[in-house]
């Protein structure tokens, strides 16, 4: 299922690094789910999985502690696009704006400061910055409607090998 390559493009601080430990569960035209370790040593944070949604434009991991307790989903909003560069590659842009869903049910929206920084920096297009608040717009209502279990039902299938 490795045959593909995600990066992962920071904005704010500047960085494009090949998640090149990541693991590739599912991959299709709608979604794909990974499994991953902590880029860097932390903690607070052991590893994870994320279920990347191509068309709507966010990405939901579920954050795991050291003793495999969920820590919190985190849900980014991001632009999912072939790697201009590398054929079977795919560049994830993180658009900024963050949601945390805790398990106790709490939602926590962030990061909308970087947001406006980016695009009077001229890092994020007026396309970019309408994608990300439409996107975010959509995931918020997703979760308030439906809660966020609907959203990592692909995560749960590929823990449990259903995929």
């Amino acid at each position: 299922m490795n045959d593909y390559a995600l990066y992962r493009k920071r904005l704010i601080p500047e960085e494009c690094v090949l998640l090149k430990d990541d693991t590739i569960l599912r991959f299709d035209e709608d979604i794909v789910v990974t499994s991953w370790r902590a880029l860097k040593k932390r903690p607070d944070l052991s590893h994870g999985y994320s279920v990347y949604y191509r068309k709507e434009g966010y990405k939901i991991s579920e954050f795991y502690r050291h003793d495999h307790s969920l820590r919190y989903f985190y849900c980014d909003i991001i632009d999912f696009a072939p790697h201009p560069d590398e054929e079977n590659a795919f560049l994830v842009t993180d658009l900024l704006a963050d949601v945390i869903c805790y398990p106790d049910g709490r939602v926590r929206v962030m990061d909308l400061d970087e947001l406006t920084d980016a695009f009077d920096k001229g890092l994020l297009s007026d396309t970019l910055l309408k994608k990300s608040l439409l996107s975010l717009n959509a995931l918020l209502g997703e979760i308030y409607e439906r809660g966020i279990s609907r959203l990592t039902a692909p995560i749960e299938a590929a823990r449990h090998g259903t995929i």
